[in-house]
């Protein structure tokens, strides 16, 4: 009698969410969620300014930043990847990366995430929309 080999088993992505209200205060606290999960993560630095950013896009150009607002955050960790989604509740306008005039104080977001991502991306409508950042890079054992 043989013994078959079974592959080894590969670990399970990990998946965190959490809603927030949408008060302007929440933007650190998201960080704060973020950064804990994350601790010893090698590019958390990215991952923290792309939550950053999709968090004050969604306070400040969709209902999540109006009264009575919240918004979503979920993190999920799959091997070397970590995706950051961000999911308000909708808005006018479709998020992009546009390139900013040289003085405009505000709109170079989302084009550092572009650059700093491995992919970005967003569904949704009016009603609500979710924007997703994925990272990757090599974790320490």
């Amino acid at each position: 009698m043989s013994l078959t080999m079974l592959p080894a088993a590969q670990p399970a992505p990990l998946c965190w969410r959490r809603s927030f209200p949408g008060g302007p205060e929440q933007a650190r606290n998201a960080r704060r969620f973020v950064g804990c999960l994350l601790d010893g993560c090698p590019f958390l630095d990215d991952v923290l300014l792309a939550a950053d950013e999709l968090v004050v896009n969604a306070l400040r150009h969709t209902k999540s930043g109006q009264v009575g607002g919240s918004f979503n955050i979920e993190i999920v960790r799959d091997g070397g990847l970590v995706a950051v989604s961000v999911t308000d509740q909708g808005g006018p306008g479709e998020p992009a990366a546009l390139d900013a005039a040289e003085l405009a104080e505000s709109g170079r977001g989302l084009r550092t995430i572009s650059l700093t991502a491995a992919s970005w991306g967003w569904h949704g409508n009016g009603e609500g929309r979710t924007v997703t950042a994925v990272f990757a890079g090599e974790w320490a054992a």
